[in-house]
């Protein structure tokens, strides 16, 4: 449909002579009085809707405005419920962290994953810590490592104040490999199972 704008005028506000109207199915009917536009509205259930006020004569058009409303208000609700989906997440480490903490936060960079969200995993430096990026850097590859059935990491670790960071980004692939795999008669136990994926693949 048209894409309308939320300030238009419907109906009895239109107040303009004459207006270039659209019909009900996207066809153009022309340049019309204003007048006889409302009556092909009413004689067809419609309303008639400005859509391009600015166009000279301004373009109007035949729809079913509360319809129109409906469908743009759950258009816009799913808008939103995407933008959510899509938010980054965050999650911070500390590099004296040991395994139970580490796969604690693990499995919830997983969960925020399998939701659909990119992930901000966070290595916090103390003091002199920071003279060793590299035990930062070991901690954000064993993450990644330990997530890779479900996630990738967007770019390398970079250091941003006392902080390392790194974007785990959602991927969609494993779950269609393994379809596949099913299909052509495959064993699909031999690759990890999500249950397996949190155990730890190096120490720190």
């Amino acid at each position: 449909m048209m894409n309308i704008a939320k300030d238009h005028k419907v109906n009895e506000q239109i107040r303009v002579r004459q207006i270039r109207l659209i019909g009900a199915e996207g066809e153009q009917v022309g340049i019309i009085d204003t007048r006889d536009a409302m009556g092909m509205a009413r004689e067809a259930g419609l309303d008639l809707v400005m859509v391009s006020p600015q166009a000279v004569p301004p373009v109007c058009r035949l729809l079913d405005y509360g319809r129109f409303r409906y469908e743009q208000q759950q258009n816009e609700k799913e808008n939103r419920k995407r933008a959510r989906a899509q938010e980054v997440k965050a999650i911070k480490f500390r590099v004296k962290i040991d395994d139970h903490d580490f796969n604690t936060k693990t499995g919830h960079v997983r969960r925020f994953l399998e939701e659909g969200h990119k992930v901000k995993v966070t290595i916090m430096f103390r003091g002199r810590e920071r003279t060793h990026p590299e035990l930062g850097e070991r901690i954000l590859t064993r993450v990644a490592e330990t997530l890779a059935d479900i996630g990738a990491p967007e770019s390398m670790p970079s250091m941003m104040g006392m902080d390392m960071n790194m974007i785990m980004a959602p991927k969609a692939a494993p779950a269609p490999r393994r379809d596949r795999a099913e299909d052509e008669g495959v064993a699909v136990s031999a690759p990890a199972s999500p249950a397996a994926a949190p155990e730890p693949t190096a120490t720190v």
